[in-house]
């Protein structure tokens, strides 16, 4: 039942900010406030860091992906596959008998 209200005061929310005047001047208003604040030095530092990060990480999983797909394309040319595929860890399941109704 709460789902459905937190649906239903979603759907108010939204249809207010899309369907007034008023609602899409305060969407304006944050739309603004968003790229003010996404053109802030500080902010853009940061997106530079973690671009850098990515750069970085990309960089030394290229190498290690490369290794892998030339192994690969070598055991699908000779026929054996180039590492065996681990073991399937097998578990047994007692149930204790149950009498029948």
């Amino acid at each position: 039942m709460s789902g459905r209200i937190t649906a239903f005061v979603v759907g108010t929310g939204v249809g207010y900010l899309l369907g007034t005047r008023h609602g899409r001047e305060l969407v304006a208003k944050a739309r603004g406030k968003a790229g003010q604040v996404w053109q802030d030095p500080r902010v853009q530092s940061y997106v530079h860091d973690v671009e850098d990060q990515a750069k970085q990480f990309a960089k030394d999983q290229a190498v290690s992906l490369k290794d892998k797909a030339v192994d690969a394309a070598k055991a699908a040319m000779s026929g054996t596959p180039a590492t065996p595929p681990p073991p399937v860890p097998r578990t047994l399941v007692v149930e204790p008998d149950t009498p029948a109704p």
